[in-house]
């Protein structure tokens, strides 16, 4: 119990002192947000920019931008260094800045709220344009997602819209109607890349490197290294880089000769999370990704051993696991206004037979772009009827009554639903 506890002190401290590190690292920042101050910031473009509605009827269009700011200047003053990420908004300009490129920005900093991950809100008078290019590896991963979207805009339709954000997490060309009916229908994640897609990705890979008879530990090595790419080419979102942390804690277990277990990797995945940015514990991403994962290596196993005897393993493992996830993140989905759907788990199984055509058959159209694009185009094509289905499902179960059910807003409507889905798990496991 002692080393438990002492490991538990430790791992506190850690995380305290990682967010006091990061408070005084933004404090240049804050200090200017607060005043009102005009600031130029430089430093590199931290995602895909992404459009935002006009505000009024004929006003100009906007872009939304995080910046990784390495150094601020106040005013006519001089240039101070400071590590923090600000939202920058901007008018639209062409071209704008992209994934990786270094920017000078020049706006009036204003405070955002209390806890979120974005140090200042910079209202930008001029767009927000490159002042040097991206890395050699962001280039490279900035031409693997252009090649996707390029070739979603040959397949067209449902199927077009979504297949660049099952491949690479860019969901910019979705429409509004479609993202409404994943949303209810609770087939949003697919479009968000997650814990499959590396679980996807490493298991092809160990796959290929056993066939070819490479040892245990090279392959463990060869699985680092794609997840590493993959990493570098859907953008580390929240759920990406969880995703990525809870699979690198298990190449390391590989590594070590040590046995994977995955309430421990999620847990290592969790504290290396925080510490590196302690703002993770308020972003709702991380929780729904942090929360359905701990469902699905906790609740889903002990669901499987109930029903095999009756399903099989093969159908109790795919009944299991979108009800151990929607279970655990229904009380998050409320607390952020949403329902509670009805149809969210057999949404979930009807779509799950396209879901890893349509993710490896995508990275395997991004990976073929560059150098074959015709074959590109065929991956594309085949990938893109995985992807109509799942837009086909959604649109159909997202009009059935009761796939949006509404529910006690709030703090409490999160606590009713979690006690209420505690009862139905606890009826589920029940024995006669």
């Amino acid at each position: 119990m002692r080393p438990a506890v002492g490991l538990a002190l430790l791992v506190a401290a850690a995380v305290l002192a990682a967010g006091s590190a990061q408070v005084l690292a933004r404090d240049p920042v804050r200090a200017a947000a607060r005043e009102g101050a005009v600031v130029t910031v430089d430093g590199r473009v931290a995602g895909d920019p992404s459009p935002l509605p006009a505000p009024w009827p004929g006003a100009p269009a906007r872009l939304r931008v995080v910046v990784a700011v390495d150094a601020l200047a106040v005013g006519d003053g001089p240039a101070v260094r400071a590590a923090a990420p600000v939202v920058v908004l901007a008018p639209a300009g062409a071209p704008p800045a992209g994934q990786g490129d270094r920017v000078r920005v020049t706006g009036r900093a204003v405070p955002t709220a209390a806890g979120e991950d974005a140090a200042a809100l910079v209202l930008a008078g001029g767009p927000v344009l490159s002042s040097a290019g991206p890395a050699a590896l962001d280039r490279w991963s900035q031409r693997l997602r252009d090649g996707v979207r390029r070739q979603a805009g040959g397949v067209g339709g449902d199927a077009g819209a979504l297949l660049p954000g099952v491949a690479v997490g860019s969901t910019a060309g979705v429409p509004d109607d479609l993202r409404a009916a994943l949303r209810t229908s609770g087939l949003t994640h697919l479009t968000a890349v997650s814990g499959a897609h590396f679980s996807t990705v490493a298991g092809l890979v160990l796959a290929l490197a056993g066939a070819a008879r490479v040892p245990a530990r090279a392959r463990a090595a060869v699985a680092l290294v794609a997840g590493a790419a993959l990493l570098l080419v859907v953008h580390p979102v929240p759920s990406v880089v969880r995703a990525a942390a809870m699979g690198a804690v298990g190449v390391l277990g590989m590594l070590v000769g040590r046995p994977s277990r995955a309430p421990a990797a999620l847990a290592a995945a969790v504290v290396v999370l925080l510490v590196a940015d302690p703002w993770r514990a308020r972003d709702l991403g991380t929780a729904l990704s942090v929360t359905a994962t701990a469902a699905v290596v906790l609740l889903a196993p002990a669901l499987v051993r109930r029903w095999e005897g009756r399903l099989g393993r093969a159908a109790a493992t795919a009944l299991a696991v979108p009800v151990a996830a929607q279970l655990a993140c229904g009380p998050l989905v409320v607390v952020v206004g949403g329902g509670a759907g009805l149809w969210a788990v057999p949404a979930n199984l009807l779509a799950a037979p396209a879901v890893v055509p349509a993710t490896v058959l995508g990275l395997l159209t991004a990976l073929l772009d560059p150098v074959a694009p015709g074959v590109a185009a065929v991956c594309a094509h085949v990938a893109g009827a995985a992807c109509w289905w799942v837009a086909a499902v959604a649109r159909t179960l997202a009009g059935l009554p009761g796939a949006d059910v509404p529910w006690v807003p709030g703090t409490a409507g999160a606590v009713l639903l979690a006690a209420a889905g505690a009862g139905l798990a606890g009826l589920l496991l029940r024995r006669r």
